[in-house]
Parts: structure tokens; sequence; C-alpha cells
């Protein structure tokens, strides 16, 4: 691969160069064996614990090296940034062990997790700033205000040092996997993850496979491979918060067309199941964006068994309020929760026949609301259904159109679907 149109200081020296700067900031991250995710593709996975650094993510790495490079005078000018909440977190961090102010601007939808880690990382020295529906529109409000105010902007991915100390994250996993290292998947949000590591693996194992994943609601790189540069896009689903970037870097994404292998998507109710699975049977309990790398390496097929892959686990940030939309997201993936509106007739027994001649063992009711009680004749009720195996709908729905109710499915997606539930 020729790579023409990127800088020349991102390059494998340079995050060598990183690497060594951040010695004894950023905690060596474990690379420990996956045996769930190994029997199912049948090679060796391992995943890399990023998010047992400090700040539980990656981000600190490409925060604290570009704030530790700034001179007095840019020091006492303070810094701004802009974040989903790990790259915040970094920054807070950095700003309170140098002695730096930091304004932190954060979109709404940030976890309340990683707000007040932010806060308890950088203490006196940050300011949190919360508006905005995303990270594009929270990162145009950093950008303003360093404009306005001569504050350093600190960019969460789109900067020189920045990809520089996050690609420190591949001399690592290298080290560890030894000669055996097949393919590096990595989770992308604006790309500077992948960009830095890229820029080091192809200098120094060229011959590892690089993968790229990103969530299939907030595909922001896969647009810009298809347009031929980075571009805005139009709708993006934010459940995956660390990684729901609008529009990829512009200096990211030359190195990801240039050096990188394969970028793919994965639905987010994927992740959602990856999520469960890593707490459940691994005991990690990542973030959305931090089980990306894994769920799409359960993807892979015809690798050698002695073949190792290695998933970043990019961060841990992870609010215990959102496992009931995690579950839900999940169960809806794995086709094991339906929904349905279902319209009874006002007279008694009706419910009782639908239980009796539509349901069958091992399918229950999680949700049952009427959704309109001013009609004397029929009463429409969503009802919400979790079966025990996927393969059990084919014979719910024969029993449903056999049935004298009516009863509509509601596909995940739909307008309707997302109002009502």
């Amino acid at each position: 691969m020729i790579v023409t149109d990127f800088t020349s200081a991102l390059t494998a020296d340079g995050v060598d160069r990183a690497a060594e700067e951040l010695r004894h900031v950023v905690r060596r991250t474990p690379l420990e064996f996956s045996a769930r995710l190994s029997d199912e593709i049948g090679a060796r996975v391992v995943l890399k614990r990023e998010d047992l650094q400090a700040v539980r993510s990656y981000k600190i790495r490409g925060a604290h090296y570009l704030i530790a490079s700034l001179s007095p005078e840019e020091r006492a000018r303070g810094v701004v940034c802009a974040s989903a909440g790990n790259h915040a977190q970094g920054v807070a961090s950095s700003c309170a062990e140098l002695g730096i102010h930091a304004r932190i601007y954060l979109p709404g939808n940030s976890p309340r997790q990683k707000r007040q880690r932010i806060l308890a990382l950088g203490g006196s020295h940050v300011e949190l700033i919360v508006g905005g529906s995303t990270f594009d529109a929270a990162n145009d409000a950093a950008r303003e205000d360093a404009a306005r105010t001569g504050a350093i902007y600190v960019p969460a991915f789109d900067a020189e040092f920045t990809i520089l100390g996050q690609g420190t994250v591949a001399p690592e996993i290298a080290e560890q996997a030894g000669p055996a290292l097949h393919t590096v998947i990595v989770p992308i949000g604006g790309g500077g993850l992948i960009a830095g590591m890229a820029v080091w693996l192809r200098t120094h194992r060229p011959e590892v496979r690089i993968i790229g994943v990103e969530p299939a609601g907030a595909a922001s790189m896969t647009a810009a491979l298809e347009a031929g540069g980075p571009v805005d896009l139009v709708e993006m689903d934010s459940f995956v918060d660390g990684a729901a970037v609008g529009r990829v870097g512009e200096l990211t994404y030359p190195i990801v067309r240039d050096l990188v292998d394969e970028v793919v998507t994965v639905p987010e109710g994927a992740v959602c199941t990856e999520m469960l699975s890593l707490y459940q049977v691994e005991g990690v309990i990542a973030e959305p964006a931090g089980a990306l790398a894994s769920a799409a390496a359960r993807r892979l097929t015809g690798l050698p068994p002695d073949a190792v892959v290695a998933c970043v686990v990019s961060g841990g940030n992870n609010d215990i309020s959102r496992y009931a939309e995690i579950l839900e997201r999940s169960l809806i993936h794995e086709g094991l929760r339906h929904y349905f509106l279902v319209t009874f007739p006002q007279e008694p027994g009706a419910l009782r026949r639908f239980l009796d001649e539509v349901l069958s063992d091992g399918e229950d009711i999680v949700v049952f609301e009427y959704v309109k009680k001013n009609n004397r004749d029929t009463g429409p009720a969503l009802v919400g259904l979790e079966l025990e195996k996927a393969s059990d709908l084919a014979a719910l729905l024969q029993r449903m159109q056999e049935s004298p109710l009516r009863i509509e499915q509601l596909p995940p997606g739909s307008p309707t679907f997302r109002f009502l539930t």
C-alpha cells in the first residue's frame, strides 16, 4: 500500500517515541485469552484490556501525550476539548496531574457515569459543559470556545499527537501476542486509535491483518471510504456513544484508507449481546464501544487454529442504568423478544383465550399495556413476548394468524415500534 497524503510525523518511530514518553503514565494492559470466542471461531482470540486503564479507556494515551507536549505559555492558556466521555476523562486526568485548566464539552446523551468520572478525575481543574445531542455538536462548541478564548483545542482523534499516543496500543499487542499474531480488530469512532495502530503495524508487522469495526448506526468511516473522503452522516444512532462520530478525521481517513485491510459494521443489537457475554463469561464490564471488536471477531471464519486474533476492548465506562436497554436490544437482535399490537374485544375471557389459544410453553408476556382505553367495543394492547428459542417464532405467528383476534407484529426499527417500545 502506498500512502501519499498524511503527514510525515505520523510514523512508527513517532509511535515508539510516544510509547517511551507514556511509559510512566499509562498502564501496560494485559492481553487475555478468551476461551469463549476462541471456541466460536476456531482460532486463539485474545482481549487487549484497555478498559483497565486508570481512566478505563485507551484515550488517556492520546490525551496525555498531546497535553504534555504543550509549552508553558500554551499550558497557561488552558485547554478545551469535546468528547463522548472517554477522551474527556483522559484530558481531565492529565490536566489534574499537570496543573492545567480544562473546559470539556459533552453531548447531552453522555452517560451520567462518564460525567461523574470526569469531575472526579479532574477536580478543580475541570469545567464541564453539557449540551447538544451529538459528539459533533459538542465538538463545534469546543472549537468555537478555543477560537474565542485562545485555549488550546485538544482533539479527540484528529491530531498528530493524539493519533501517535493512541497508536501505542499496537507495540504492546505485538510484543504480548508474539509471532503468531494474525489479525488485530480495532473499534472506530473518529479513527485515531486504528490510524495510530496501523501506522506502527504496517512498519513492524506488515503481515498482520487489520480490521476496523464501526456500529452500524454510526458508520462514518464506511461512509468516508465509499465517498472518497470524510462526509457528514445524515442520521446517526448514538447508542454506541464512544464510537458515535458523525464525521471521521481528515488525518485519520487517509491512513485507514491506505493501511487498514477492512472496515466492517456490527448492528447495535449484536454489540449488546457481546457486552452481556463479556460480562457473564469473561467478567469484563465493557461499554458499547468496548464490545465492538469482539462482536466483530465472532464473524471471522477460516482462520488457522494457531492464529492469534487480538480484539481491543477500548473502554469500560458503562452506566449500570443502561443495562435494561442493553438487554432489550440484545433480546430483539437475537430474535427472542417481539412486540405485537393485539386488539381484544371488550368481553369477559378475551385475554384468557389469547393465553390459551395463541401462547405456548416457553412464551412469556413481558409487556402488556392498553394503548387506547376509550373504545367500548375493543381494547388495543401492546404485548411484548419473550421466546425460549428464536425458532419458535414461526409457530407463534401461525397461531396468531389462525386466531380470531386482530394481531399486528411491530417490526424492529419501524416508527410504530420506536414510538411504543
